[in-house]
């Protein structure tokens, strides 16, 4: 197998596991894609495994994997996927009171600049969910 074809079928698995877990791949990713595809594949081959379901090998839920990943662009600033991915974990059951308590914890480890800055509009952005 060439490395283009390495490539290809990591960017493959690495889109179909965008789709199998939110229903698209998000706009950055895209340009990643076109301009950088060996770097797509590295990093879409560590989403494959990380978004694994109990049944497919993995540890943990997709709600708990999302809400992690919530709670992690949360404390690094990242609003955008903060919701997204905290939109995701309520798609797979999360409640507005367990994400209320998770984003806490950030604001302990981070500070309430990371509340003001981004948990009050994840907090916001799942109540209209709701």
């Amino acid at each position: 197998m060439s490395e283009s074809d390495i490539t290809k079928a990591a960017v493959d698995k690495g889109i179909a596991s965008f789709m199998a877990t939110s229903g698209r791949v998000p706009p950055s990713y895209e340009v990643l894609i076109e301009h950088a595809p060996q770097a797509f594949a590295g990093y879409g081959l560590i989403r494959d495994f990380v978004m694994r379901t109990p049944e497919n090998g993995g540890a943990l839920d997709l709600k708990t994997k999302e809400l992690i990943f919530a709670l992690l662009d949360t404390l690094t600033g990242e609003k955008n996927g903060a919701i997204a991915h905290a939109k995701q974990a309520m798609k797979h059951g999360l409640t507005l009171p367990e994400l209320t308590e998770g984003l806490v914890q950030v604001l302990i480890v981070g500070g309430i600049p990371t509340w003001n800055t981004v948990g009050v509009d994840v907090i916001a952005a799942c109540k209209e969910e709701q």
